[in-house]
């Protein structure tokens, strides 16, 4: 499974976990359970070995995955850097984007290791082991602890799940593999209590979640004859119904599966005059990730992202000029 594009082997990364004492795990702002899974998964192993684990977060647990067994682990960073041999950033394909607060945390770590699944990984740290064909981080973690023969204790084995159940869209995404199945089943021989963790991850939704979902519907637009489909969150909407940076994950799948459309798009109106956007791609031929690059986002050639300047309608003009360019070059191919 190593990339052959200067990726540390399996080998070298066992190396570093094994000889090295004190460990800070990282991931991306906004966290998601793939994030947040993968974190946790390595850092119970970790610990496991007897090694010395802190998990941070820019803004913390989210409240979706406070579930998840040892999730108390995971802290905002402190104030003052922490003494530690090794950081280790997962699922972030920028080191920007651990947060400002979690770099200056882990400014005294004498290593970086960077572990990610994003094909537009920047590659950064002294190590690096970034597998684009992998569904998720937490696949790749799993890839590591059991080629490597380290321990995976039941809070790892949990937080392992919900990264990949997350990040394939309940194991639908074209991009799970047999792989990912076979990972699952070795879960479940484990000792994986699917019912239950599936609904907490999927089936414990807050009231204000399905409020937002109200009114998102009543932002839908459908363009292109149907192939693009977008809606939008404003800063008032979120204000009035009080909402969580998580109570948004995973609703840009409800618009993507709608019939006929190609391309999903959230805009969401983020703090400075920011505006984050969601791409979903079910055409290939409609690579996202090569349109989010063209304002400095990144992601997978069906799921991207990117963060924009506002304000919001100049923000969905220029994607969505974009996108239109796209489909019309699709259109002119014949």
């Amino acid at each position: 499974m190593d990339d052959a594009n200067a990726n540390a082997s399996t080998e070298e990364i066992g190396s570093i976990l094994r000889s090295h004492d004190s460990f800070i795990l990282l991931s991306h702002v906004r966290p998601d359970g793939d994030a947040i899974g993968s974190q946790l998964a390595l850092g119970h192993a970790l610990m496991a070995m007897g090694k010395s684990v802190r998990i941070l977060s820019e803004e913390g647990l989210p409240e979706n995955l406070a579930f998840l067994p040892g999730s108390g682990l995971v802290e905002c960073p402190p104030s003052e850097p922490i003494e530690a041999d090794v950081a280790i950033a997962l699922d972030t394909a920028t080191q920007e984007r651990v947060g400002a607060k979690c770099l200056h945390a882990a400014s005294r770590a004498a290593l970086w290791l960077n572990i990610d699944h994003h094909i537009s990984n920047h590659r950064y740290g002294d190590l690096v082991h970034v597998i684009p064909t992998c569904p998720a981080t937490g696949q790749i973690v799993y890839q590591l602890l059991t080629g490597l023969g380290l321990p995976l204790p039941d809070e790892s084995r949990d937080s392992i799940y919900v990264a990949v159940s997350t990040d394939t869209g309940s194991f639908q995404y074209p991009n799970t593999t047999a792989e990912t199945y076979e990972m699952a089943a070795d879960l479940i021989r484990r000792g994986l209590d699917v019912g239950t963790i599936n609904s907490k991850t999927y089936d414990e939704l807050p009231f204000r979640r399905l409020e937002l979902m109200r009114a998102l519907l009543n932002t839908l637009e459908l363009a292109e004859d149907g192939w693009l489909a977008h809606w939008e969150l404003t800063e008032a909407v979120r204000d009035k119904l009080h909402l969580q940076p998580a109570d948004s994950e995973g609703l840009i799948d409800h618009i993507r599966a709608i019939r006929g459309v190609k391309v999903a798009v959230f805009f969401e109106e983020i703090q400075n005059g920011k505006i984050r956007v969601s791409m979903r791609s079910k055409d290939p031929a409609i690579d996202v990730c090569k349109i989010a690059s063209q304002f400095n986002g990144g992601g997978h050639a069906l799921a991207a992202g990117v963060r924009m300047p506002g304000p919001l309608a100049a923000a969905k003009s220029r994607l969505i000029g974009a996108i239109h360019q796209r489909i019309a070059e699709i259109r002119a191919e014949g």
